[in-house]
């Protein structure tokens, strides 16, 4: 995924500015897909340039709002549809795993037993994201939730793995 992406398809919810951009980054896809301000701003400023979004208001202080326009909404559908997800090659937490035989056997229990404790704590914030949303039947909400259940899946999967291998190494 990209953040020409992400901000594509945020619009096409509704027009917003850069501001409630970042906002809704923080809130729906800081998980997913991180982004700072100054990429936000930076990747509006190229959607804009290559006509893929336009400015549909300004308002006091240079405050721009941002729509989609019909070519915006072309090449989101484009990337949903015809463009391969990128099958995620590298995780650094199983590279380590893989060569936790270099450490003591306490340590290498210690990394997996860390793990599954940091899996934990991201589910349990996870869940409080979801609590703290007030979820209606918008695009928007009803995907948000299905991804947000991906996380939280996710994050039960990781911490019951690693409570697994963690169970393999004797920690001496």
């Amino acid at each position: 995924m990209s953040l020409r992406h992400a901000l594509l398809g945020l619009l096409s919810d509704h027009p917003a500015s850069g501001y409630d951009l970042l906002k809704l980054f923080d809130t729906s896809l800081a998980n997913v897909w991180p982004a700072t301000q100054s990429q936000i701003y930076t990747e509006l400023t190229k959607l804009a340039d290559a006509g893929l979004i336009t400015v549909s208001t300004e308002g006091p202080r240079g405050r721009k709002e941002y729509a989609l326009t019909d070519g915006g909404l072309a090449e989101l559908r484009h990337w949903l549809v015809e463009t391969p997800p990128q099958r995620t090659t590298r995780s650094d937490v199983l590279l380590r795993v893989f060569f936790l035989s270099v450490l003591t056997p306490a340590q290498g229990h210690a990394y997996l037993a860390g793990l599954a404790a940091m899996s934990a704590e991201e589910h349990d914030a996870l869940r409080a994201l979801h609590d703290s949303i007030d979820w209606d039947d918008g695009g928007l909400s009803v995907h948000g939730r299905i991804a947000l259940e991906y996380g939280l899946r996710f994050n039960t999967m990781r911490r019951e793995w690693a409570e697994w291998a963690a169970e393999q190494i004797k920690p001496g």
